[in-house]
């Protein structure tokens, strides 16, 4: 965000920071497809972007609190992202907007079937999958579930649609 806002208004605001092309698609593929490292969020990426803006969105939403960036223990070269609390709480806005565009965009069946199951799971599911984030970015403590968790449910369902085409 730039020193001087255009206003003072949260939705402007808001948009100083994430308003770009890239940015929530970054968060997106943190989130949903749980990339972490700048080589995998470069080549993992359905819109191909380009390593020069990655490098400068990424910058961005670090420096707005939404991700951090630790030392890959595995590898000193490489970093970690991982998503803040400010950036768990975005996914019910990614989910608002991917259930807006399955509605009334010309999504794919496979791109489209986390947004239609995200929908109808409604608040409930967001939570359930927002502390399952808080586990895998923030290292909370693990929570007793039954079943898999809504991130394998997501992934299943893509599977699923992607194998039967």
């Amino acid at each position: 965000m730039t020193d001087i806002s255009r206003s003072g208004c949260p939705i402007n605001l808001s948009l100083e920071v994430l308003g770009d092309k890239w940015s929530l698609l970054i968060i997106r593929d943190m989130m949903f497809g749980n990339r972490r490292h700048f080589r995998e969020l470069l080549t993992k990426s359905e819109e191909g972007i380009s390593s020069n803006i990655l490098a400068d969105r990424l910058k961005t939403l670090l420096d707005a609190g939404i991700i951090t960036r630790e030392d890959d223990p595995s590898h000193k070269q490489k970093g970690i992202y991982s998503l803040t609390e400010q950036g768990i709480e975005l996914m019910p806005v990614l989910a608002q907007m991917a259930a807006w565009g399955y509605k009334y965009l010309p999504v794919s069946e496979e791109l489209g079937i986390r947004a239609r199951l995200l929908s109808e799971g409604g608040p409930k599911l967001w939570a359930e999958f927002m502390d399952e984030l808080r586990e895998s970015h923030l290292g909370a403590k693990r929570r007793k579930r039954i079943g898999p968790s809504v991130g394998e449910r997501l992934q299943a369902a893509y599977e699923s649609v992607v194998n039967r085409k």
